[in-house]
Order: structure tokens, then C-alpha cells, then sequence
């Protein structure tokens, strides 16, 4: 028989462990199952690799942040590449993404940038690191283009322009260069800026490299190279002038240069003379009818009075040669004739007195009247014609570099 044990009484435990030491073995398949199955301790699981339920990949790399720091490192649109860096930083404390150190990076390299670019435009290096860049492109190309270059732009003489091809005026060519203009420092002024400075200044320098208007063919416009926004930020002032053909997609053939390198002493002093009443003609007033601005049109004949008196002047103040003295005389006559009947039209006293001495006037003024004098001096005998229909739009004739 057994006694029972005294009420109250455990069974005997183990003796404990000693603090530090390891439980002794047990039998082979009694162990409780490992937490960390590849060698781990509690509390010893390598930093991001290993959690309560074993091992886990590792956390998605932010894309925003490589993207700041290529901007950042290649320093280009360095206000890009700071806002990113922002963003990135952001998104990875909310998402527990990685590339902190990144986003930290693109931030740090696009603030120098900014920097950089700031102090450079204020300083003009940035203009002096344009005019390096021109100097390596003086072969070919859009900034190597010069007065009296012809050349061939791949997409013809509209829209935008990267590449130009400078090729002999004796070929087939899209453009002739007659004139650079340089534009003041300062802000972009954009297009309509732009543009409305090219119409001012090409069309007026058009008549210097061209001095004979009766040489320019009728098919023949004026186009220009513009700098873009990001070749200004870059430097870039310089409007080019060009001619060509009034369809933007034909081409010219010959140079169109008509000044003092291609004529001689007597066809620049002729042209002179010309000049100056063309230069009146040019100014004719608005209002078609003379009822309409009577005044107007006094003033008008007023100009081309003083511009016949000098224009006669200049004739019979040069000596030509034997074979264009008389031609060039007898067509003075007729200027001092026309210069009388536009001073009378400049002081009529109502527009039919105005009209019977302008139709006079005009007759003796006519572009026939100089035609002898002109093949006498082996200048063009044609005189220019002027097709309504196939006016240059005045919003087409631009190109931006």
C-alpha cells in the first residue's frame, strides 16, 4: 500500500539552472521549433533581413531618389533635381523605402548646381562659355552661319532649327545669310519679342547687302534665325537674317549679294542716288484715297520733293563713265521736272489740285524712265514686281535655334 503524499505537497521539480548556461540536452525530438532557423538568437537578427516570423526581403529602393541624384550628379536642370530629392525623402519616411542616402545626395548636388548657375549668369560666364561654344562650331552649323554664307537646313527655312550645312552660293542652297543682328542683354524676351525685332531690323538691312531692289527676284523673302529660351539662357543674342524662297521648301540658286563687294564704283554710286527716292516711296501714307488724309499726302509729296532734289544732286555730282554720262543726265532732267509737280502736290489747296499734279509727278518717276541709265551701267533692267497673293506671312518667317 502506498501512502499518499501530505496534502498540499508537489512533486519534486528539477533542481534549476544555473544563470548563464545553456538547458542540459534532451532527448532527440524534444526540442521546440527554432524561431530563427538559420542561427540567429533573440534579439540577434541581422537588421533588416530577419523578423518575429523569419527571414523577409529586403525594402524597395525609392525611384525618386536615383532620379534626384542623376540630376544631382549630372547637374543639368539643377531646380529639378533639388525638388525631387525633396520628394524622395518624404516618400521614404512614409513608405520605409530605402535610398535615403540618395535622395540626400541629388538634394546636396543640385543645391551646388543651382548655386553655380546663379552665380555664373550674374557673373557672364555663362555668355562666355556660349561664345566657346560657337568657337567650336565654326565648321558647320546654325551658330557658325555668317553674312553672304548660303546653306542648307534639313527641314527647310520654317519652324526649329538645329543643324545648317554651309555650301557654295553657286548651288542649289534653302538660304543666303545678309546680316547678323545682336540683341541686347537681359531677360527672354520671348517670341512675339523676338520676332517683332527681326521684322524691324532684317527688313531694313535687307536694302544694304541687296542695293539694287530690280535684282531681287519677286519669289525672294526674308526669313530669320531666332534664339530659342534655352540658347538665351546659354548666351545666345544673335537674330540671323536670311533670304530665300517665299516656299519655304524650294531652294535658290545664286548669291543674291548686290552691295560694294560685287559692283563697282559707278553701279554703288547709282544705287546711292536711287536709294534715297525709294527710301520716300517707301513712305507713302496709309489712307489710300487723298480725300481721306489730305494732309497726309501733302506731307508725302513734301518727302519725295526733297528726296528728287537730292537724288539729282547725287547724279550730277559723280562723273561716270562716257558710255552712261547722257543716260544719266537726261534722266536727271526728268527727276528736276518730277521734283516741281510734287512740290505743287505738297501745297495743294484741296485733293483735286493734289491729284493733277501727283499723276504728273508719278509719271516722271516712273521705274522705266531709269532704264537706260541702268543697262548703260550694267545694272538690272526688270523692274521689280510685287505679287499681292504671295505676301510672306508675317507670323511665318521665323526659325529658333
Amino acid at each position: 500500500m502506498s501512502i499518499p503524499p501530505p496534502s498540499g505537497h508537489q512533486p519534486a521539480q528539477d533542481p534549476p539552472e544555473p544563470r548563464g548556461q545553456y538547458p542540459a540536452p534532451r532527448p532527440q525530438g524534444t526540442y521546440p521549433p527554432a524561431p530563427f532557423p538559420y542561427g540567429g538568437q533573440p534579439g540577434f537578427a541581422p537588421y533588416g533581413l530577419y523578423g518575429p516570423y523569419g527571414p523577409r526581403p529586403p525594402a524597395a529602393v525609392n525611384g525618386v531618389a536615383i532620379a534626384a541624384l542623376v540630376f544631382g550628379v549630372l547637374c543639368f536642370l539643377p531646380a529639378v533635381g533639388l525638388v525631387l530629392g525633396l520628394v524622395a525623402l518624404r516618400q521614404i519616411g512614409r513608405r520605409g523605402e530605402r535610398g535615403r542616402g540618395m535622395a540626400v545626395a541629388g538634394s546636396a548636388l543640385s543645391s551646388l548646381g543651382l548655386a553655380l548657375w546663379v552665380v555664373s549668369l550674374a557673373t557672364g560666364f555663362a555668355a562666355d562659355v556660349w561664345e566657346d561654344v560657337k568657337e567650336g562650331t565654326r565648321g558647320n552649323g546654325i551658330l557658325a552661319l555668317r553674312e553672304g554664307d548660303c546653306f542648307d537646313s534639313p527641314g527647310g527655312l520654317e519652324g526649329w532649327a538645329t543643324d545648317a550645312d554651309r555650301v557654295p552660293c553657286a548651288r542649289e542652297h534653302d538660304g543666303e545669310v545678309f546680316a547678323v543682328v545682336r540683341v541686347p542683354d537681359g531677360s527672354y524676351p520671348g517670341d512675339a519679342g523676338l520676332t517683332d525685332t527681326a521684322d524691324e531690323r532684317c527688313y531694313g538691312l535687307r536694302d544694304t547687302y541687296v542695293m539694287d531692289r530690280w535684282a531681287l527676284p519677286a519669289t525672294v523673302d526674308v526669313y530669320y534665325l531666332v534664339p530659342s529660351r534655352e540658347s538665351w539662357d546659354f548666351g545666345d543674342r544673335e537674330i540671323t537674317c536670311v533670304l530665300g524662297n517665299q516656299d519655304a521648301q524650294a531652294t535658290l540658286t545664286g548669291s543674291l549679294r548686290r552691295d560694294a563687294t560685287t559692283l563697282d564704283a559707278h553701279q554703288v554710286a547709282y544705287l546711292k542716288a536711287s536709294r534715297v527716292l525709294d527710301d520716300a516711296l517707301d513712305e507713302v501714307p496709309d489712307a489710300e484715297f487723298v480725300e481721306d488724309d489730305l494732309p497726309g499726302h501733302k506731307q508725302w509729296a513734301a518727302q519725295m520733293t526733297a528726296a528728287l532734289a537730292e537724288q539729282t544732286r547725287m547724279l550730277r555730282a559723280h562723273e561716270w563713265p562716257a558710255d552712261a554720262e547722257r543716260p544719266v543726265r537726261e534722266l536727271a532732267a526728268e527727276l528736276d521736272e518730277a521734283e516741281g509737280e510734287w512740290a505743287k502736290a505738297a501745297v495743294a489747296v484741296d485733293a483735286d489740285t493734289y491729284y493733277e499734279h501727283y499723276d504728273r509727278g508719278w509719271d516722271l518717276v516712273d521705274p522705266d524712265g531709269s532704264v537706260t541709265a541702268r543697262k548703260a551701267l550694267g545694272l538690272a533692267t526688270s523692274p521689280p514686281e510685287y505679287d499681292e497673293e504671295t505676301e510672306r506671312d508675317p507670323d511665318g518667317g521665323g526659325m529658333q535655334v
